[in-house]
């Protein structure tokens, strides 16, 4: 809990002005218990006096001096026969009381929500960047819908904390002291008597509080199973209308949310039932103050003392009865917390040097030297070898496991080799920065990422800080600039959600734009045509044909027609080479190439057939 409690205030500590104003208004709210008592018990006992009579200076007899003095001088002043204005005094002090409370209450938690809102914001900025920059291993193994829990659902549950029981956790305390205080000091007796059953109150905080933390636990899980299965079923949309899934997804979300429900409930009792208990707890000793007085007739006690030493306990049990809930909350906070911050202690399995070496692609060889690396016991590269010259279109064919992506992640470091280097103009890639390395390439994949932006976004992602005259630029040269003006407002028309508003060549179209705007030495394109048509093939290619003028560029390609040109054909099977040569050379072996080319144009044949 110190752990989690230190880690709190790493959160809140660049907002420690408002966070401790919060805290001492939270003080002050907590004094004002006790001085509310002391005002009913004046008003009262001077608004009905016992038979004994009541003033002022005897209901002040242990106040300081100063008082004393002043209440005598406003008595002598007040005729005989007339009401005190004493008691006037205490009656408006009442509602001042109240006002004092219920200023300080509001400052409390308005300085604490500000500082707790801005903490937790910088949490989730912190951790969305961690999870960002963590390798592309870590994102294969977790869900992009339980990333998105961690970074809202498990931050909303610690902005709970630093709000409600952060404000309990300065108040309560003071008005438990505060009002035990004033009890001792009106009746110790009575007090001790009342406060005989306040260890039993230690028992249900303390049996709940475990249930409670292991139903949050349960709870952040399944809020966690919920938004996984909400961003599946929209994301893939089509395919659930397609196969008309909406009733399987339907049943999935239903028995997830039975489940979301069900530690939910768990939870509540878990917090809620201490509360009664507590409060039976105190009914008890109230009980046992009536007892005691019963077995004293004839009690001194005037009707204020007794009437404001029964309200100040009942007000001392609801300050216990806060931190029972105090003690739940954080709790349920600690089980979120330490998601996050296990999170955030995650390092990437890719890092970056402590001195990165300078690094500039142009001009520069790509070397594959003797590169191995196995995802888990499969070996996708096994002492791999190529050479990549600058300006050379190098094109990687070869079926579907042959370890051609493995290459290009690879180069980008999205992992790093087993065994073996990779080396650009003889820089061994682990050497130089992430950043400044893939400022050097350019990448247009088959699965293009737009963002739900305007065209003109999307093309500038590109390169920070590009003009709309380099933008349009682009776009001229990845023959997009035409049907980007077709469309209703040009370049600042919404793509939607992965542009779902573009065709498939469009959208290509686009992805080439951006790349072109980076005009990086080196380009990686990722079978960037194999999902599109013939015709929107031919209007791609010209695109790339113009992409790849004067870049070094390594190419992955499922049809074969696309890499008919490339200076150097690498085809691969199992993680090794095993032809490298031009088309015509390759096709002239009678090996593995010509037979994928073979398939190629039979799958070609019969798509134009069937189609």
């Amino acid at each position: 809990m110190f752990d989690f409690l230190a880690n709190l205030w790493q959160l809140v500590r660049p907002y420690k002005t408002r966070l401790l104003l919060g805290v001492f208004f939270g003080i002050v709210a907590g004094l004002t218990a006790p001085l509310l008592m002391m005002t009913v018990k004046l008003a009262i006992n001077l608004l009905f006096p016992d038979a004994g009579g009541a003033s002022l200076a005897r209901e002040l007899a242990s106040a300081p001096a100063w008082l004393r003095d002043y209440a005598a001088q406003l008595e002598a002043s007040v005729p005989r026969g007339t009401r005190s204005p004493a008691a006037l005094l205490a009656i408006c002090a009442i509602p001042l009381v109240m006002f004092i409370r219920g200023a300080a209450g509001y400052l409390n938690l308005y300085c604490l929500h500000w500082a707790s809102l801005r903490g937790i914001n910088d949490l989730r900025i912190r951790l969305f960047g961690h999870l960002e920059r963590l390798s592309s291993d870590f994102h294969n193994r977790n869900s992009t819908g339980e990333l998105i829990s961690r970074i809202y659902n498990d931050t909303l549950q610690l902005h709970a904390t630093l709000t409600g029981p952060v404000s309990t956790i300065v108040a309560a305390p003071i008005s438990i002291i505060s009002l035990a205080a004033w009890l001792l000091a009106q009746e110790p007796r009575l007090t001790l008597v009342s406060l005989t059953v306040l260890p039993l109150c230690v028992v249900p905080i303390s049996i709940y509080g475990r249930k409670l933390r292991r139903a949050s636990e349960g709870l952040q899980n399944e809020a966690a199973g919920l938004t996984n299965l909400i961003h599946e079923a929209f994301s893939a949309i089509r395919v659930v209308k397609a196969y008309n899934l909406e009733d399987t997804m339907l049943g999935r979300f239903a028995a997830a949310g039975r489940r979301f429900s069900d530690h939910g409930m768990r939870a509540i009792r878990s917090l809620e039932l201490p509360g009664p208990m507590i409060e039976f707890c105190g009914a008890i000793g109230v009980a046992l103050i009536f007892a005691t007085i019963a077995q004293r007739p004839g009690s001194p006690m005037k009707s204020g003392d007794f009437f404001s030493f029964i309200g100040a306990l009942f007000l001392l049990y609801q300050p216990i009865k806060q931190l029972s809930r105090l003690h739940g909350e954080l709790q349920r906070a600690k089980a979120a917390s330490d998601r996050v911050f296990q999170m955030l202690e995650l390092t990437p399995s890719v890092a970056d040097p402590a001195s990165p070496a300078p690094f500039r692609a142009a001009g520069a060889d790509i070397v594959f030297d003797h590169v191995g690396f196995s995802y888990g016991e499969k070996s996708a590269l096994v002492d791999f070898n190529l050479t990549i010259r600058a300006g050379q279109v190098v094109a990687l064919v070869g079926q579907s496991g042959s370890g051609k992506t493995t290459v290009t992640n690879l180069l980008l470091r999205f992992i790093d080799p087993a065994s073996g280097a990779i080396r650009i103009g003889g820089v061994d890639v682990r050497e130089v920065g992430q950043h400044d390395l893939r400022s050097q390439i350019a990448i247009v994949t088959q699965d293009v990422v737009l963002f739900n932006e305007t065209i003109r976004q999307n093309i500038g992602y590109g390169r920070t800080g590009a003009t709309a005259a380099e933008i349009e630029q682009a776009a001229r040269q990845a023959h997009a600039h035409q049907f980007i003006l077709e469309k209703p407002e040009g370049y600042d028309t919404v793509v939607g959600e992965k542009g779902v508003t573009l065709s498939g060549g469009q959208r290509q179209r686009i992805a080439i734009a951006r790349a072109i705007l980076r005009n990086a030495p080196i380009l990686v394109l990722d079978e960037a045509t194999s999902a599109l048509d013939n015709e929107s093939e031919r209007a791609v290619q010209e695109a790339f044909d113009r992409l790849m003028q004067g870049r070094t560029t390594l190419c992955i390609a499922h049809r074969l027609s696309t890499i008919q040109h490339a200076d150097v054909i690498v085809v691969m099977d199992q993680g090794r080479i095993v032809e490298t040569g031009r088309h015509a050379e390759l096709l002239a072996r009678n090996g593995i190439y010509r037979k994928l080319h073979d398939l190629s144009f039979q799958t070609a044949e019969g798509r134009v057939f069937t189609g």
